[in-house]
């Protein structure tokens, strides 16, 4: 799924990447390599964070990027095609246009094994992984060993400079970029202020949640279903699950779970990401009154994930990576949206959340095993975006 194969005399392509450095980087390697490089980029930040030597501005209208990309790659000869996400407009058109034309498209995401992974897969990420979703597949696989991951020096530091930078230059030099449409919203000086209120909170959420980890290991453990939140605006909702809205998915968990009657509690955990944008707690307590439930739920933020998901009775997800985690643990787990991992004997696949309250099916160990090597290699790349490169681009046949 991943293998890239020799790049020697190959044309290829960088579409918009992640923020940073990353595909600058990789650029410059597959040209020591003997490949012959471009990359597209649609606004300042594209720009910034490229080599000009290659680089090509669309400016035009979204109207009009299919025929542009579909000239591109004909006049170009390109073989492949790297970018981040298959859910954006442009990456998704680009996607489709080369599927056509019979191209290599290798998509790249944030990792589905964490900590020190990145994901890279043919044509598709998460729901569009093409990757097998039958217990058969990988039930006849051999249990092997999974070494361990390299570490690959993340920067946290790095990753907001680039966020910081390429949200800036972006809008400060916007009317460069006139008929750019952002996938979220695009406001540099709004980001800062996130940026900035995401970092006071991860000072103080902890020193008020300290408490709670001993809660969770001690009085509460095994007495809980976890909950943990995506972001708001995460494809991985938008676009592979019925919900569209996070308050709809807590909504539906909250209700479920007061017709239960179940003695259990319900714990919420937002996700890092949210730190400075959304605060659901207020949502979320206003609603378990609403049903009487209240005393029974906890809303948490920057509890140690790990303890949360071994102490827990199960894991109720739309499609989030912490389900894969979840699994690793051993924990049982429900999946609401459409999930790479939504397979019989790893989830409770089959099982409405109704019934998840009152019978969890724990996953098979031996099948995690085979399933999370499989992954790791055929999805994964030992590297980061704002770390060490992973080092299978390092050793490519030229």
């Amino acid at each position: 799924m991943n293998n890239i194969g020799t790049i020697k005399h190959k044309n290829i392509l960088f579409l918009q990447g992640p923020m940073g450095n990353f595909f600058k980087k990789l650029d410059s390697l597959f040209v020591k390599q003997g490949a012959t490089t471009y990359k597209i980029g649609f606004n300042m930040g594209d720009s910034f964070f490229a080599n000009h030597s290659n680089y090509v501005a669309y400016r035009d209208t979204r109207e009009h990027f299919t025929a542009f990309i579909k000239n591109f790659l004909d006049e170009k000869k390109i073989d492949m095609i790297f970018l981040f996400g298959d859910c954006r407009y442009y990456q998704r058109r680009a996607i489709q246009t080369a599927m056509k034309l019979g191209l290599d498209v290798f998509v790249f995401e944030e990792g589905y094994i964490r900590p020190n992974y990145i994901t890279m897969e043919r044509y598709g990420v998460n729901d569009f992984s093409k990757i097998s979703r039958k217990r058969a597949f990988y039930d006849s696989l051999d249990l092997q060993e999974i070494p361990k991951a390299e570490d690959v020096n993340y920067s946290k530091l790095q990753m907001v400079y680039s966020a910081v930078v390429y949200y800036l230059v972006s809008s400060l030099f916007q009317q460069r970029y006139p008929n750019y449409i952002h996938h979220r919203e695009f406001a540099a000086f709004k980001e800062a202020f996130f940026g900035l209120r995401s970092l006071t909170r991860k000072f103080i959420y902890p020193l008020h949640e300290h408490k709670y980890l001993n809660i969770i290991q001690n009085e509460l453990s095994k007495r809980y279903f976890f909950v943990p939140l995506q972001t708001y605006n995460d494809f991985q909702i938008l676009e592979h699950s019925e919900y569209k809205s996070v308050e709809k998915f807590i909504i539906e968990v909250l209700e479920s779970f007061a017709h239960s009657n179940t003695s259990a509690w319900l714990v919420f955990k937002h996700h890092p990401v949210d730190r400075g944008r959304k605060r659901y707690t207020k949502f979320i307590i206003d609603q378990a009154k609403l049903l009487k439930i209240e005393k029974k739920v906890l809303v948490l933020y920057d509890t140690h994930l790990p303890s949360l998901l071994k102490n827990a009775i199960g894991t109720v997800t739309i499609n989030s990576t912490v389900g894969l985690s979840s699994l690793y643990h051993g924990t049982p787990t429900i999946t609401l949206g459409n999930a790479i991992y939504d397979i019989e004997g790893l989830t409770c696949k089959g099982l409405s959340l109704d019934a998840f309250w009152h019978k969890q099916l724990e996953p098979d160990k031996e099948l995690v095993q085979k399933y999370r090597k499989f992954l790791i290699d055929n999805t994964q790349l030992n590297g980061s975006f704002y770390g060490k490169l992973p080092r299978e681009f390092k050793t490519l046949k030229s």
